[in-house]
């Protein structure tokens, strides 16, 4: 098994794209190392926040190999794999492998909601399919499939490779839930940007964050704070970020997050059809929440 270290701040990428939706290769490049310089520990590219279902095969291998170029040997990058088949998603876990991905973050497929025992059977296919260390995303809200704590157990005892856990139900219970079971065994990561102070306290170790794309300092020191159990510190952080962490858990989120990108002059409000940019009312409360909450800016670390 390939050896990475979970834990900490990773952004789950947006995908820039240029006014005709071809990916964007050279902003690419530079938003990564934009967000490893400002403390984050690793990229997770091709997710939901990533557009992964709207990217081809081959543009997917070919964003996650801008990134390893980008970052190098500094942290690992971990595509999000999922796809219609498990054999497209096995295909797409050995091309990460192939071009130097030190991670995988494995989702239910595409569209298929058949039983349990079939959605276990897609998840074992791609854990067994590379030395890679997996992660198990778990959100039953947006994919319709939920992993339970005793499941998870049950795979980490069959599978050692699999080493973590993103755990986006929005119960923090979870949390707790799956440490009863494991411990220490795997390492727990908030995946819904609004639960993060709440899942560290239930002993999560990682944050798989998506306004960091736009605010890694912002994430990073509020992270940081929670895990140094400086609670008031971190809950004060926590209180101004929140309009803006919630952005994150709406089925508009990435235009949402693309236009905190865009004001903070780091992205650009394309989006890959069938997504368009926001508009009339719901685009000025948008902006409103946006450029409130960032007038209010904290100055420790937005400075």
């Amino acid at each position: 098994m390939t050896e990475m270290s979970w834990k900490g701040v990773i952004p789950a990428i947006t995908t820039p794209l240029h006014e005709d939706q071809t990916v964007d290769h050279d902003f690419l490049a530079k938003h990564c190392r934009w967000l490893i310089d400002n403390g984050c520990n690793g990229i997770v590219a091709l997710g939901s926040l990533g557009e992964g279902a709207t990217l081809e095969h081959d543009e997917k291998v070919a964003i996650l190999s801008t990134c390893v170029e980008a970052v190098g040997d500094r942290v690992p990058v971990i595509p999000g794999v999922a796809a219609l088949s498990t054999a497209a998603a096995v295909r797409l876990a050995r091309d990460a492998e192939r071009v130097g991905c030190k991670g995988l973050m494995v989702l239910p497929p595409y569209v298929h909601k058949g039983p349990f025992s079939e959605m276990q059977a897609h998840f074992e296919a791609v854990f067994a399919a590379t030395d890679l260390s997996c992660m198990l995303y778990n959100n039953p809200i947006a994919y319709g499939t939920d992993v339970s704590p005793e499941v998870i157990q049950e795979l980490a005892a069959k599978h050692e490779n699999l080493r973590a856990v993103k755990e986006s139900s929005g119960d923090a219970r979870r949390i707790t839930a799956i440490r009863a079971l494991v411990g220490d065994r795997l390492a727990l990561f908030a995946g819904l940007d609004d639960v993060i102070f709440e899942a560290i306290q239930c002993g999560a170790v990682g944050w798989i964050a998506g306004l960091v794309n736009a605010l890694p300092r912002e994430s990073v020191e509020l992270f940081d704070l929670a895990i140094a159990g400086k609670t008031q510190e971190a809950f004060e952080l926590y209180s101004w970020f929140l309009p803006l962490l919630r952005l994150d858990t709406v089925p508009e989120f990435v235009q949402l997050i693309k236009m905190v990108q865009q004001e903070v002059g780091m992205g650009n409000e394309n989006v890959r059809a069938p997504r368009k940019p926001l508009e009339g009312v719901a685009r000025e409360q948008a902006w409103e929440t946006i450029r409130e909450s960032l007038a209010r800016r904290p100055a420790v670390v937005a400075a």
